[in-house]
């Protein structure tokens, strides 16, 4: 009996003491999903400028040729909005 009172008390502390297991929290979704206009501008051989403007900063496309054109520009004229 003496055993009981001294286990049963023992078992009760180390119950409260231990911590319940949490699953893992979900992992954020991944952010940084690339410019679609800066990559189309590199894949041509464009290189990317950047340019402030007073909305801030944009990038203009400079072509090995000299040609330099904005990236959303170039992007528009490409790909128009009627066409999948």
């Amino acid at each position: 009996m003496k055993i009981i009172s001294f286990v049963l008390p023992c078992l009760l502390v180390l119950a409260g003491c231990s911590t319940p297991s949490q699953p893992e929290a979900p992992k954020p979704p991944q952010i940084g999903m690339a410019n679609p206009a800066s990559v189309y501008c590199q894949q041509k051989g464009g290189t990317l400028i950047p340019v402030q403007t007073a909305q801030g900063v944009s990038n203009n496309c400079k072509f090995p040729g000299g040609e330099t054109i904005d990236e959303w520009a170039l992007w528009r004229r490409d790909h128009p909005a009627g066409e999948k």
